[in-house]
């Protein structure tokens, strides 16, 4: 906004990473140029490259700013038309409707271009057409990539930059900070075996070598490139080759990805390859786990055309391939579905296509999306590199070394530092699971726990090292560290299942992690911890004499008043401000509000208020609910309490759907009012409410 209102500067360069927002960022940025006073109505254009992106913008488009808010262009004579009669709104086409376009179709300044994947949709002479069209407009252009440091990336710096110099843009925002800030996730790759990869020699000579490879920017280009490279694609689909990558994909599939929920694209060559591809899956996995997914010829032959797929037909693949549960589990592709797909289930990538420079960035770019569902959290994106372009990453992807860095890592890096984290981080938590884990140990390692910012150290360190674990397993050198692991995954469950209100003992694992804490865990360890402390005399008493920190004892405490109200609050709802309290108190005792013996007598006195409350519920006749307001209200002071209950009983049967009905809402809201200003006050009214509609609604 700020660029559109500088008279002097036009031109802008927004490089937003892939997966992180760019193209609402756009109509975001379109929307407020509309509503901005100071233009006087504008016209705004978005402007696409593919068909598939403009059929989603529209309807994007239509969700930001209703339905009809936008002018789409079909043809050239449309787009003429348009420019030239001075609309005013918003207009979507495609860039290449600027092709031949006559000079000053709209002179205005209040004009504003917002141009996606800019590094290569104003090439050649699009770019003159667009700017002699329209000479006095704004025009931003914004990329999903970082540019190239080539020929073809200059280009893009001299037409957007310029205004910026020296760094070139007007706004970065870099896969580093997309990482950092979970928006997108970090990508690792693997090496395929040496017999299966492509030579460097016959790499180098039929794809690096050649001079258009000099900043791709799209597929197409690409596939133009692949197509001379004549010996290189006949190595790729030999027989016997594409016999072992589809061994090695299998079983990789089976092992490192379909265990953890996840599912796969394999990219082929071209589209034959794909078709190969599939026939020989087909031998190992069942015909239903694999589909492919390309673009059919009118003049195909049978091996080819066996794969077409009409449009709903493949609308159905795509939607049910971003299902977790369902099949297809692994898409073979070439071409389609390499930009523009967003499918976060999407784990694992087995890349036999020569790329570099953007079309590598983007295809890549399908796998580092954050996914996370009941079970686990998606640890990363996995590239399993079957040609050897990421032996050659500089060379691969041309931009600056901070971003060729923080776009992917090696997984030998990775296994690196799961070793050293085993040797080094790990001794001091190993030293408290050593032997069984019994009951003493169990209290050793609790103990050991008591202050938070110990627990908090742990649990970051041993989530870093189970992301490791998720991504590396199977792989022969997890041999040595298994049984350390497997401790040290116990001891995490023993001290978040003692520290944590949350209920079950695995609800935070990964699912490889899951399977060996299961075998490793030690019953007697995780029953002494799970086990809650029964709310009596006899086991307060029991608990003053236990040889254990007096830290340890109020947190014990305290998890069990709090998960009393998540077992029994549903039909003794009293318990559940009961268990808020607790839960303030143990806030207070770990930030070091409260000392340890103070926190335990304000809990030794909530114990007695359950015990109290029990007894008196049991005879009081009323409901759970009542019984719970009268007991809110008695807290509190108030001498007609059972009476006041009953009343607000009947208010609430008289409007029972307050919680879907605001007219029903206010209604209530008053007659709680009325009840509660003579019984406590007009200060306390007003709380006292919310917390008696707070307590009724659950």
């Amino acid at each position: 906004m700020e660029r559109a209102l500088d008279p002097v500067k036009k031109r802008g360069l927004v490089w937003h990473t892939q997966g992180s927002g760019k193209t609402f960022t756009m109509i975001t940025a379109a929307r407020l140029l509309l509503e901005n006073r100071a233009f006087e109505k504008p016209t705004v254009l978005l402007l696409v490259d593919r068909n598939e992106l403009e059929g989603q913008l529209s309807g994007w488009i239509a969700g930001v700013l209703g339905e009809g808010a936008t002018r789409i262009i079909r043809s050239k004579k449309d787009l003429k038309e348009i420019l030239r009669s001075d609309y005013r709104g918003l207009v979507v086409s495609m860039i290449h409707k600027f092709d031949k376009a006559d000079k000053d179709l709209c002179a205005r300044e209040s004009v504003f271009v917002l141009v996606d994947e800019a590094h290569r949709s104003t090439g050649g002479d699009l770019g003159n057409y667009l700017e002699a069209a329209l000479p006095k407009a704004t025009i931003i252009g914004f990329t999903g990539t970082p540019i190239d440091k080539i020929a073809y990336g200059k280009g893009t710096f001299k037409i957007f930059g310029k205004d910026d110099q020296p760094q070139g843009y007007l706004d970065k925002y870099s896969i580093k900070e997309s990482i950092e800030d979970g928006t997108t996730l970090q990508l690792n790759y693997a090496l395929a075996p040496n017999e299966i990869r492509v030579s460097q020699e016959l790499l180098e000579k039929e794809f690096f070598a050649l001079a258009e490879t000099e900043g791709i920017s799209d597929i197409e280009e690409l596939n133009h490139i692949l197509e001379r490279a004549v010996n290189l694609r006949a190595f790729l689909k030999s027989k016997d080759r594409v016999r072992k990558v589809a061994t090695f994909v299998a079983k990789h599939f089976k092992e490192n990805v379909e265990p953890l929920g996840y599912k796969a694209f394999l990219v082929g060559v071209d589209r034959e390859a794909c078709a190969l591809y599939k026939k020989e899956l087909d031998r190992i996995l069942p015909p239903d786990y694999s589909q492919v997914v390309y673009t059919s010829g009118h003049n195909d032959e049978k091996f080819l055309a066996q794969h077409k797929l009409s449009e709903d037909a493949e609308k159905r693949v795509r939607k049910a391939f971003a299902k977790p549960g369902e099949k297809p589990k692994i898409l073979i592709v070439t071409e389609k579905l390499l930009t523009g797909f967003d499918a976060p289930i999407l784990y694992c990538m087995y890349l036999d296509k020569p790329m570099r420079d953007h079309t590598l960035l983007q295809a890549i770019a399908r796998v580092n999306r954050p996914y996370e569902d009941l079970s686990a959290k998606k640890p990363a994106g996995l590239i399993v590199d079957f040609v050897g372009i990421f032996e050659r990453l500089e060379k691969a992807l041309s931009f600056d070394s901070d971003e060729v860095n923080s776009v992917i890592k090696n997984i030998d890096l990775l296994k690196e530092s799961f070793a050293r984290m085993m040797r080094q981080e790990a001794s001091p938590y190993l030293a408290l699971c050593r032997g069984r884990m019994d009951d003493k140990a169990v209290e050793r390692a609790v103990a050991y726990f008591a202050e938070k910012p110990v627990r908090e150290k742990f649990y970051a360190f041993f989530r870093q090292l189970q992301t490791l674990y998720e991504i590396l397993s199977p792989d022969a050198m997890l041999r040595d560290y298994i049984a350390d692991y497997g401790k040290l995954g116990s001891l995490y469950k023993i001290i978040r299942t003692f520290y944590s209100t949350r209920r079950g003992l695995y609800f935070d694992l990964m699912k490889k992690t899951e399977a060996i804490v299961r075998d490793n865990v030690e019953a007697s360890g995780l029953e002494t911890v799970s086990r809650e402390v029964p709310l009596n005399e006899k086991a307060l008493d029991a608990l003053k004499r236990k040889q254990a920190p007096a830290g340890a004892k109020v947190i014990n405490l305290a998890r069990t008043l709090i998960n009393l109200a998540l077992s029994q609050g549903d039909k003794q709802p009293y318990l559940r401000s009961i268990s808020e309290r607790a839960e303030e108190i143990l806030k207070q005792f770990e930030e070091r509000q409260e000392t340890a013996e103070n926190a335990l007598v304000d809990l030794q006195a909530l114990v007695g208020e359950v015990e109290t409350a029990k007894a008196k519920a049991a005879g009081s006749g009323l409901g759970p609910e009542t019984f719970s307001v009268y007991w809110l209200l008695d807290r509190a002071g108030t001498k007609s309490a059972v009476a006041v209950a009953k009343h607000v009983e009947q208010a609430f049967g008289r409007l029972p759907h307050f919680a879907d009905n605001a007219g029903d809402m206010r209604l209530l809201k008053a007659e709680l009012y009325k009840l509660l200003i003579p019984a406590i006050g007009r200060e306390r009214m007003v709380e006292t409410a919310s917390q008696i509609i707070k307590l009724w609604a659950r």
